[in-house]
């Protein structure tokens, strides 16, 4: 017990030795300085937090200003967020120093305020100024460009200018009319004279329930778009930017495989007592004759989005699925006090049918629509 508390105390000697150490060696200095605050917090005659901040704030100041320096003499927009990030990397170590009654007392740090206010200034000004410019631009893609900016310019000052004004503008500029046509089915089910009256996921339910999702999606959402049926543009006289087809393809509904198989069963009995009064048993017996129908339906949809104007294609994918159905009836010979509850729930299983087709499709397209549905948000977000 002695030589483990030796041990430990042996650790906790190394680690408090070590831990100035730890704090200058640390890849992230920023992080570094931030620990070493707390731990004086804690402990204000801590030596190595106390040895280690003023080097650490050194550091993060001399490297902070000079990633600074050389993001200012590039042109790219995106500078901004660079700099913008190395000022709030600065204050972060000011306002923990500022903080730190014994960290105040070993380092002055600089405030950035004024020069990260600056900044943003600058940056909200150029963002507006560039979304300005490709919102005096035709075309969805210059008005998404134009929308960006300006969320930019209005994040880093609120409310600059009349860029909530102009945000408007240009989300109104980029929406686009998205027509969603009924599915078109090539499959077996078309070509039997299947019919869709009735069904939940029917061929038009399908349509219909697209474009409400998407419609509803894109309320909570900031991509442009609106979206109506083949008959609702029609209706109110619109004329799509995009159009999306739908063609349900490949159906495969095989006929049903049957499997036959046995079980045999067999348990003990009793069949009544001997002189003394003990139980005697015998052993019953019974055969489980078992028949398994099942088969594996499948399908695929083509999903083309374009562009009415230009006939770009702007998304085509196909999205393929199955469905698996088994069920299971029994028949038996021999004693039945040797079945047990799974041989009498098959024997009883008086419910045994085949699906009809229009329930296989409804499962197909269950599993078919949240893929398209996806497919066309991310084609249309932005």
């Amino acid at each position: 017990m002695k030589h483990i508390l030796q041990i430990m105390l042996l650790a906790l000697m190394l680690s408090a030795c070590g831990s100035s150490k730890t704090y200058l060696e640390r890849s992230d200095e920023d992080k570094a300085l931030l620990d070493a605050v707390k731990k004086l917090n804690k402990n204000e005659g801590d030596e190595q937090a106390t040895q280690a901040i003023k080097i650490l704030y050194t550091n993060i100041l001399n490297s902070h200003l000079a990633k600074i320096k050389s993001f200012q003499t590039s042109n790219d927009l995106a500078r901004w967020d660079k700099i913008i990030g190395e000022y709030n990397d600065l204050q972060e170590a000011y306002n923990a120093i500022l903080n730190s009654t014994a960290a105040f007392k070993l380092v002055t740090p600089e405030n950035f305020s004024t020069q990260l206010l600056e900044t943003k200034q600058g940056a909200a000004e150029e963002y507006y100024t560039t979304a300005a410019l490709f919102l005096s631009k035709t075309g969805r893609e210059n008005a998404k460009k134009a929308y960006s900016y300006f969320k930019k310019s209005d994040k880093y000052i609120a409310g600059y200018k009349d860029v909530q004004t102009k945000i408007n503008e240009a989300y109104e500029s980029a929406i686009i009319d998205v027509v969603i046509n009924p599915v078109q089915d090539n499959s077996f089910f078309s070509n039997s004279g299947w019919g869709s009256s009735g069904l939940n996921y029917s061929n038009e339910y399908f349509q219909r329930t697209l474009v409400r999702d998407l419609a509803y999606n894109n309320n909570n959402s900031n991509y442009a778009a609106r979206f109506y049926s083949d008959w609702e543009a029609q209706r109110a006289d619109v004329q799509p930017d995009w159009i999306v087809d739908l063609r349900l393809r490949n159906m495969d509904l095989p006929q049903p495989n049957s499997y036959t198989y046995r079980r045999n069963r067999s348990a003990q009995i009793q069949k009544g007592t001997d002189t003394s009064g003990k139980p005697v048993y015998q052993t019953v017996y019974a055969t489980v004759n078992i028949t398994r129908m099942s088969f594996t339906a499948h399908a695929d949809m083509d999903v083309l989005i374009r562009d009415v104007v230009s006939q770009r294609t702007i998304s085509s994918r196909n999205f393929i699925e199955d469905y698996r159905w088994q069920e299971e009836r029994a028949s038996y010979s021999g004693d039945s006090r040797a079945l047990n509850s799974q041989d009498w729930q098959l024997i009883n299983n008086n419910n045994f049918y085949t699906p009809r087709r229009e329930m296989v499709l409804e499962e197909l397209y269950k599993k078919l629509y949240p893929q398209v549905l996806n497919n066309i948000r991310y084609s249309v977000d932005w």
